[in-house]
């Protein structure tokens, strides 16, 4: 049986829309709880896809969070294998480290739904399902990154350039929230409060926005998805 892992940092923060598609796929697929469960011995090519998932922290905090050291080194024990990877969030702004691009804060938070642009190579990308014209996106990081040397950049937006990277031919990662399923996002508004507090964002106009463009999204991200592990195979 293909098997997924997937490294959460926050327990509401998963794999979402995602994971059905991985059940469609007969992919068998483990959590594991950044911070809780030891990275350290995890082989990096165990795995046939693995998933790095979002979270409050910062992709240069390993200081404070020592573990994040344990996921840079599995990063790049998986990139250097060739190994089927996708980075989400703070997974992206790892992953963009792992391959020795820059992570620093971004011009603004960017928190809320809007379109993606896709580059050229985005629109020849199973992001193509991601596109403005198809569905909206959401967004929730305050940090970002330079593009890593030898990588395609396949999407952006206004306040964050690098949206969206590919690096060779099986590593994937994303700034924004493809992933997202709008029925699960009431723990998002509760357990970001203070940070949604302190960016002087509308709970209730979130609550909204995702009602309006959530459905959709998941539609598309799971399509995205699906794609994206037939070309891999899986």
């Amino acid at each position: 049986m293909k098997t997924a892992i997937a490294v959460r940092h926050l327990c509401f923060e998963d794999l979402g829309s995602f994971a059905a598609v991985l059940a469609e796929r007969g992919i068998a697929l483990r959590y594991l709880q950044a911070g809780v469960d030891d990275l350290s011995t995890l082989d990096p090519t165990a795995a046939d896809v693995l998933l790095l998932l979002g979270g409050p922290i910062g992709a240069c905090d390993e200081q404070d969070y020592p573990f994040l050291n344990d996921e840079l080194r599995l990063l790049q024990g998986r990139l250097k294998a060739g190994r089927a990877t996708l980075g989400i969030c703070l997974g992206a702004q790892l992953m963009a480290r792992a391959l020795g691009a820059r992570v620093y804060p971004g011009v603004a938070k960017e928190i809320g739904w809007g379109p993606l642009q896709l580059t050229d190579a985005g629109c020849s990308s199973p992001l193509m399902h991601l596109d403005a014209a198809r569905t909206s996106m959401l967004h929730w990081h305050g940090d970002t990154f330079d593009l890593p040397e030898g990588a395609s950049l396949l999407a952006s937006t206004d306040l964050c350039r690098n949206q969206a990277f590919s690096w060779g031919d099986k590593a994937l990662a994303l700034q924004c929230h493809p992933e997202a399923a709008w029925a699960q996002m009431e723990p998002w508004f509760i357990g970001h409060s203070v940070e949604l507090a302190a960016a002087g964002l509308s709970i209730p106009q979130l609550r909204a926005d995702s009602a309006r463009h959530g459905p959709r999204l998941e539609a598309q991200g799971r399509r995205f998805f699906a794609e994206w592990l037939e070309g891999l195979g899986l």
